[in-house]
């Protein structure tokens, strides 16, 4: 059994960790203009962060008990081929919020 105390303290360099990583940026650039290239790179981090935070829920829902269902199969596609032939999020988002439900109700 790991003790109270080593947990914490884990907890607390961990914090403190990433609040210097974030302050680190912050005070460095906070006041600059960030390079050409540099803006050009950052363009792409929330669609490569996107997918990371959707497909376990996709693939692994709680609601089943980690089992993938067609529900969540479908609607998922449902929304990627909406955003693509749109490139609207809330129209991608709309559907596949409408499609899952529909599918839950059906399967």
């Amino acid at each position: 059994m790991i003790p109270d105390s080593a947990i914490w303290l884990t907890i607390l360099f961990l914090g403190l960790g990433t609040n210097l990583i974030r302050l680190s940026f912050i005070g460095l650039l906070g006041g600059r203009r960030l390079p050409d290239w540099a803006m050009r790179h950052l363009r792409y981090v929330p669609i490569a962060v996107m997918p990371g935070f959707a497909a376990p829920l996709i693939l692994f829902p709680a609601a089943t008990g980690g089992q993938p269902d067609p529900a969540r199969l479908i609607a998922a596609a449902v929304a990627l081929l909406v955003g693509i032939s749109t490139r609207s999020t809330l129209w991608a988002v709309l559907a596949g919020m409408v499609t899952l439900y529909l599918g839950l109700a059906i399967f």
